[in-house]
Parts: C-alpha cells; structure tokens; sequence
C-alpha cells in the first residue's frame, strides 16, 4: 500500500492526513501562531560566526538572530550540509538520502569557524524556544517525530527506549525496524511501541 501526506495549510491552522491507499488513516490539527517552537525545521542563513563563543548567530525569520553552539551541529554535520548544498543547488536528481555518500564526523571539540561559514544556508531545527530578547536555540541534529518513533536523518542507529524492559520484545521491535527502515535513517522507538503490530 501506498503512503500520502496531505498538508492543508490555512491562515489560523495546519491540518495534516496520512493515507493510506487513498484512506485515512491518522489526522493531525494544530493552531499556526508565529512563534517558534521546539521541533521546528527552517532553512537558515548565518549572520554571524563568534569564535570566542564558538557558536554561530543564524537567520532563521525571527526577530533575533537564533544561536547555534558548535556542539549543537552534531556528529553528521559535514553529511547535513553536503546534502543541503547539493539540493539548494539542485544537483541532487533525486533528492533521497539512501544515495548520500556520508562524509567523516566532525571534532567533538572542534571550532566552528573551521566547518561554518558566514552566508551558509544551514538546515537547522529548534531546540530551545526563544525567551525574553534572546533568539531560539537551535541544532543541526534533525530529528522527526512520532508516536511510535522518532526519526533520525543521516544516522543508522536503531535505539530503544529504556523504559522497556523486555530483552525480548526489544529485540523484535529492533528486528521489525531494521527489515523497514530506509538506508541512511536511524530510529528511536518509543516507549508507546511496545507490543504494538506491524
């Protein structure tokens, strides 16, 4: 069967449908308001690179320039922005990450200015929401999520939430994601997986 995700997106609203085969299957509503909050995915542009802060100050539409610290870039950054530049460039002909070549992980306590420059287009996710005349902080570390997992672009790890305690049933969950999961995802499946069916 084939999956669709319909997207309406109104002026006070955003409702989301997973089909199915043509059928609902699950229906998401939510109020759109302009903050920004926890989970949001933009396309940023940097402002700013502080070496002294080791962090870069990025545009991602707020008033305030947003903050990304060097640690936030993640592991995979080099792979997320070889990927991002390619699609901007439209040099990507079919824009599947199954077909990216991952590039090495950066430093753990490398500096930012050596793998960030200023004017990069950045694909970053919020990870702390703004407050009061600061910016929101934000990572390069995408994940996506869901009931039942959450996905993690550019990783091939499957974990699993400690909260279950079954060695067996965390072996068929890790067995059931790896014979789906596409090349070049990780997952993190969630506790509410458990004894959950394909």
């Amino acid at each position: 069967m084939s999956l669709e995700l319909v997207i309406d997106i109104r002026s006070d609203e955003v409702w989301i449908a997973l089909l199915e085969g043509g059928s609902l299957i699950e229906l998401h509503q939510q109020k759109s308001n302009s903050e920004f909050s926890v989970g949001d995915i933009y396309l940023g542009k940097v402002r700013k690179i502080v070496p002294s802060l080791n962090a870069a100050f990025v545009d991602v539409g707020y008033q305030r320039d947003a903050f990304l610290h060097y640690l936030d870039l993640g592991p995979k950054y080099l792979t997320l922005a070889a990927y991002t530049k390619k699609t901007l460039k439209k040099k990507n002909t079919v824009p599947d990450l199954q077909y990216q070549k991952f590039e090495k992980d950066i430093e753990k306590d490398g500096k930012i200015d050596k793998v960030v420059s200023s004017s990069q287009s950045v694909l970053v996710q919020v990870a702390k929401e703004p407050i009061s005349n600061k910016g929101p902080r934000l990572t390069s570390e995408i994940t996506l999520a869901g009931r039942y997992l959450v996905l993690v672009p550019f990783s091939n790890k499957v974990s699993i939430s400690q909260k279950i305690k079954s060695n067996e049933e965390k072996k068929r969950l890790k067995e059931l994601l790896n014979r789906i999961i596409p090349k070049n995802f990780g997952v993190i499946i969630r506790t509410v997986a458990e004894e959950k069916k394909t």
